[in-house]
């Protein structure tokens, strides 16, 4: 593993750091091989049951693409001929399609700018953890560029598609008390809080009925693209599920005993 990207399993929360703080944790070819095979090994992992994705210092989450590095692939595609933006195909899609697509809570704890593809790793989270310093900017029509990493499909759905086309068309810093007014923070709380804060955020996911919580976020995703009776279909199958779950019969037997539960993610 590249040592841009630090992995930690604290109990069941595994803490993802993008680790270039010199840089603005911006992505170059070696931390996007990293995140990608980091974020994909925590999906698949079953002692796993919840991610916290950060990234390290106070300047940055993350800004996105190493646009130095992206200069000199511009001009190696000028001399070969090739594509300069292959990195979409083999990085940004399975990194994001694992992480909006794990059965498991995610949690991003923003500190500082988050900026194109950046911007995208925390849209595409379950909950976002803020900084009152901290900012989000979709960035890439500032460079010429289409949206990438998911946030055509994460950001309508987090503050609706005529905010989306604004933000992804007109590209500017919003700060952490308008992204808590828009529906982009789950969470706003001072520089100093932050790291504590989205760590006890996130454990208590991993602490929680994580079965459940898996089924909850693929009834929602289903139910973006289906019809209403396809939906039902698809609920009755997962709660079939979480109800044979061991979690569910550990959730009622406390109830009845007016007792906390321990789940187990089974």
């Amino acid at each position: 593993m590249s040592d841009s990207v630090l992995y930690e399993l604290d109990g069941g929360l595994a803490v993802i750091t993008i680790n270039r703080p010199e840089a603005m944790n911006a992505l170059d070819t070696p931390t996007k091989v990293a995140l990608r095979d980091t974020v994909v090994a925590a999906a698949e992992d079953r002692a796993v049951r919840a991610v916290l994705l950060t990234g390290a210092g106070e300047r940055a989450f993350c800004v996105g693409q190493d646009l130095k590095e992206h200069l000199g692939l511009l001009r190696r595609a000028e001399e070969t001929g090739e594509g300069a933006l292959r990195t979409v195909a083999e990085h940004y899609n399975p990194l994001l399609r694992a992480l909006a697509g794990m059965r498991k809570p995610t949690v991003a704890a923003v500190g500082g700018v988050a900026a194109g593809a950046g911007a995208s790793l925390a849209f595409a989270c379950d909950f976002r953890i803020v900084a009152d310093t901290a900012g989000f900017n979709t960035a890439f029509a500032g460079i010429a560029l289409t949206t990438d990493s998911g946030a055509s499909w994460t950001l309508p759905r987090l503050v609706g598609h005529a905010k989306a086309t604004e933000l992804l068309m007109l590209p500017r810093t919003v700060k952490a008390t308008e992204a808590m007014e828009l529906g982009l923070a789950t969470k706003v709380v001072p520089q100093a809080e932050l790291a504590a804060t989205a760590r006890i955020f996130a454990k208590e996911l991993a602490e929680g009925p994580t079965v459940a919580y898996g089924a909850i976020k693929e009834s929602l995703a289903y139910g973006a693209s289906h019809s209403l009776d396809e939906l039902l279909d698809k609920e009755d199958e997962l709660q079939t599920m979480a109800g044979d779950s061991e979690d569910h019969r550990i959730a009622v037997r406390a109830f009845i005993a007016k007792e906390k539960p321990t789940y187990l993610g089974r």
